[in-house]
Order: C-alpha cells, then sequence, then structure tokens
C-alpha cells in the first residue's frame, strides 16, 4: 500500500492509534518492597484510563504522595508535591512523567523550555550573522 493511499485510509490512521495505546508499559518497583503496584497500568492505554484514586494510590505507593527519605530514591521524583486537589490531567501527566513518558512536561517547563530553545535559535542566527560580518570586512581586505 503507498502513502498516499494510507493517508487516505482512515483506518490505517485508526490502527497506528491503538498501536500506539497497546504499547506496554515496564512497572515501575517500589523502592521499599522491590514490587511493582498491583494497578501498575500494564499498556498506555491503560494509563490513560486510570482513576484519580487509581492514580492517588500509586503515587502513595510509589512515595510521591507523602514526601518521605525514599521519595528521591526514584530515577524520575515527582519534585512538585503531589496535591490531592489537583485535576486528574495533572496527576496523570506527573504520574506519566514520573514513570518516564515523554510528552508529559507541565505546561510551564514546556513553555520554558520553547522560550529557551527560540533563545538559543535566536543566539546561533545573531552569531551567524556576526561571523559573516567579520569575514566580509576580512575579505574587504584582500584576505580570503
Amino acid at each position: 500500500m503507498s502513502n498516499k493511499s494510507q493517508a487516505k485510509d482512515p483506518h490505517s490512521r485508526f490502527k497506528r492509534h491503538v498501536d500506539h495505546l497497546r504499547l506496554p508499559l515496564q512497572p515501575l518497583l517500589s523502592i521499599q518492597t522491590g514490587l511493582a503496584h498491583p494497578s501498575f497500568p500494564p499498556t498506555l492505554l491503560h494509563y490513560h484510563l486510570l482513576t484519580e484514586a487509581e492514580l492517588d494510590n500509586l503515587a502513595h505507593f510509589y512515595h510521591q504522595r507523602t514526601p518521605s527519605s525514599l521519595s528521591f530514591s526514584y530515577p524520575a521524583p515527582i519534585i512538585e508535591r503531589w496535591k490531592r486537589d489537583a485535576n486528574i490531567d495533572d496527576k496523570r501527566r506527573r504520574f506519566g512523567r514520573f514513570v518516564g513518558l515523554r510528552s508529559c512536561e507541565s505546561p510551564l517547563e514546556a513553555e520554558k523550555m520553547q522560550h529557551e530553545m527560540d533563545r538559543w535559535v535566536e543566539d546561533r542566527i545573531k552569531r551567524g550573522l556576526e561571523q559573516e560580518a567579520e569575514k566580509e570586512i576580512w575579505r574587504s581586505k584582500g584576505y580570503r
């Protein structure tokens, strides 16, 4: 099947989404017990279907809801305090980042990263223009 026919076929796009949601998640083990939480989502679909109560329970199990000496022993701890009154999307995003899922940055973090990237690109362009101007000065003096 060619790329053009795949683009026109809505079923192929749906299949890609379903395949993406079927991706297995590697369970995170508790620092304290060495076991995974029994409700740890086995796939990306299950992650997206977690309820607020399940997210709170998972955060507690992995020492992220109530800070303790074990909280920062995980590879990507939840730095900002887990808030029980936060909305479910925020909790899901935080838990996703905690277990290593991509694209789970907070809106402020994403905005900050975009600002830093924009500034870096502007600096590179400015530096390139300065280097070209300097080369032109040297060329005007007869250097190649």
